[in-house]
């Protein structure tokens, strides 16, 4: 008897974009010059950092700081990637999965340029170009000014966004929105929950951090840009009758 295994049972795109994110961070880990560059050049900058390119928008979601930030991405991914693939088909997931994870990254620069624009309002001027001109070598050398102002401005400018969870949190959404009465199992919860309600608390929680500004150095509003433009994205789809076939309310 031929038995498969569960890995290469996969759908492709999230076969693929399991094995790239791993072994991107195992090389990151292993190489700590690689972890610098690859940080250096391919994690997401806000658009007035020297440092930012455009790009970055799309090798961000690559990236990952640690091995807990990793794990829970791909996990996620594998859990309710490969459903969502299975439904959608390939080139749909992963177009959909590279919008969800790009439009998160807009979302949260555009909360950052909030906060950056109210710091520059505070600021003198020539403080202000002090800072978007020497702030990104300052926190290279993992320093940064003493007047408060002055290094919050370079770290909302300068501090680089890393990680998948903008697209991963797309991907949650999407089975919510194609499966939202399949009962889902979470990590110290005994009992199953829908996976509407799950989808919902996940988006009122990221929403009270973000506001709230609760654990600090998460990008809560990226998380919230991928689910908000991961369902408008849905919406569309469902109108233009994608779904027909696949829809399970």
């Amino acid at each position: 008897m031929y038995r498969t295994s569960f890995f290469s049972s996969l759908p492709p795109v999230v076969k693929n974009l399991l094995i790239l994110n791993v072994l991107i961070w195992l090389f990151m880990a292993i190489v700590p010059a690689a972890d610098h560059t690859l940080t250096k050049y391919l994690a997401l900058y806000y658009f007035t950092s020297p440092a930012f390119e455009p790009y970055q928008l799309f090798t961000y979601m690559f990236l990952h700081g640690n091995f807990m930030h990793l794990f829970f991405n791909m996990f996620a991914l594998l859990m309710f990637g490969r459903t969502i693939e299975m439904t959608m088909g390939s080139s749909r997931f992963l177009f959909y999965y590279l919008t969800c994870g790009i439009c998160a990254a807009l979302v949260q620069m555009g909360i950052f340029a909030i906060y950056i624009d109210r710091l520059t309002d505070i600021l003198p001027p020539d403080v202000t170009n002090h800072v978007m001109d020497n702030g990104l070598a300052l926190l290279r050398q993992h320093m940064n000014y003493a007047d408060p102002d002055c290094a919050a401005l370079n770290a909302f400018v300068n501090t680089p966004m890393v990680g998948a969870s903008g697209a991963i949190y797309g991907v949650l959404l999407a089975f919510g929105f194609l499966f939202p009465n399949l009962p889902v199992y979470i990590f110290f919860v005994p009992v199953p929950i829908k996976a509407k309600w799950l989808i919902i608390g996940y988006f009122v929680l990221e929403l009270i951090y973000g506001i709230s500004g609760s654990a600090d150095g998460v990008a809560h509003f990226a998380h919230l840009g991928g689910m908000i433009f991961g369902f408008l994205l849905l919406l569309y789809w469902k109108k233009k009758g994608v779904f027909t076939n696949h829809w399970f309310f």
